[in-house]
């Protein structure tokens, strides 16, 4: 009988489902491959949006669960959820014997993934390094470059990237980013058929979005997690002064995250907010749809550089987050001053949408990155090329 190669992918948080979810499906779909998945860290928990559960909606099945995020939103719980993450995977990977580990992105506690995998001589896959980002994520990044035996990368900035730092060309293969996969239905069913409000529930008022609306994620940046408070406070005053319908969504779990959510909070019971509401989370299709909808993306979320490239929806980015990113003309870099995001909003609104962008795919990356797990040759030992 046939063997399949049984790969294993851990989805760690919200956005790495939608930055695999294609993926997911072509390797499930696949002939000569076997999906095992495993859901760990705050995809699991309610006041991060769980996004389990979208994940068994979609008809997934989910291999094992890993409960290991401590509270504290500060660097010491991010080490400390991370160290419980590697004594977790190692076991499961043992007990799953997995062919590979796919490892997703620069989330700090994919690190995890990663040393559980390679520590065991089981080959690693990382899926979208090479890209520049600051703070403990880029660190995270590029140590998963580090560790993993084969790349596939979701640009070709990113490629040349990681060949640089000393991976071998064959292994590194610009797949695309599976969230363009996404991007791309979206665009052959735009039309926002679903009322958010009552879909996906929420706190906050429920203005009226026939007119327009703009979306808002802002997440803390870990290696300025100490005014992550104050970064978020800049931003509830130009939007509260832009007056002007706004779908607010809540912060990952990351070092600052307690500061962005108390200063959201805080914020909320001294304004009124008439025209402002908050989300945990949607369905990766519903979400982009949303953004497609919207009159612009503010924050610092990589879904402004990927998706809304693809996309052609307005972008006004703050802070240090996505620096160094490769980007579309979709996109306007601002600092943390609600004056400079206030303004730069406006523009956007006022000028309407914005050119689309290929950098990240063309909408078949997910087939791309399965076809080569079953082809591909799986090792654990390499050399670094000089």
């Amino acid at each position: 009988m046939h063997r399949k190669r049984k790969i294993c992918v851990v989805v760690t948080a919200r956005p790495s489902y939608s930055r695999i979810k294609t993926a997911l499906k072509a390797i499930d779909d696949h002939p000569d491959l076997k999906l095992q998945l495993v859901v760990a860290g705050s995809a699991l928990l309610d006041r991060y949006g769980t996004a389990v559960n979208y994940i068994l909606k979609d008809g997934f099945k989910i291999a094992e669960k890993v409960y290991n995020v401590l509270e504290g939103e500060n660097p010491t719980s991010m080490a400390k959820t991370t160290g419980l993450a590697v004594m977790e995977l190692s076991t499961l990977f043992y007990n799953l014997k997995c062919d590979a580990v796919i490892t997703i992105a620069d989330r700090f506690e994919t690190i995890a993934t990663s040393i559980a995998a390679s520590f065991q001589n089981i080959p690693l896959v990382h899926i979208q390094g090479g890209e520049v980002t600051g703070s403990i994520d880029e660190k995270v990044r590029h140590a998963n470059t580090k560790l993993a035996d084969l790349h596939l990368v979701a640009s070709e900035d990113a490629r040349r990237r990681v060949i640089k730092m000393g991976e071998n060309p064959d292994g590194v293969i610009n797949t695309g980013c599976p969230s363009i996969d996404l991007a791309a239905e979206v665009l052959k069913d735009p039309a926002l058929s679903f009322d958010p409000y009552k879909k996906y529930g929420g706190v906050g008022s429920a203005p009226d979005l026939s007119t327009g609306y703009i979306v808002v994620m802002q997440h803390p940046v870990t290696s300025e997690y100490k005014l992550s408070r104050q970064h978020i406070e800049e931003t509830l005053v130009a939007v509260n002064n832009l007056n002007f319908p706004a779908l607010w969504f809540w912060p990952n779990v990351d070092a600052g995250s307690d500061g962005t959510s108390t200063g959201i909070r805080s914020f909320r019971e001294y304004n009124k907010l008439d025209k402002v509401h908050f989300f945990k989370n949607m369905e990766p299709v519903d979400f982009l749809k949303l953004l497609f909808n919207s009159k612009c993306l503010i924050g610092n979320s990589s879904v402004g550089i990927r998706e809304c490239a693809f996309l052609g929806v307005p972008v006004v980015n703050i802070g240090s987050r996505q620096t160094g990113r490769v980007r579309g003309n979709n996109v306007i870099d601002v600092d943390y001053s609600s004056n400079e995001i206030l303004s730069a909003v406006e523009k956007r609104i006022k000028n309407g949408e914005c050119s689309k962008s290929t950098a990240y795919g063309h909408g078949n990356s997910g087939e791309i990155i399965a076809d080569i797990l079953a082809k591909a040759e799986l090792k654990s030992v390499k050399r670094i090329m000089y």
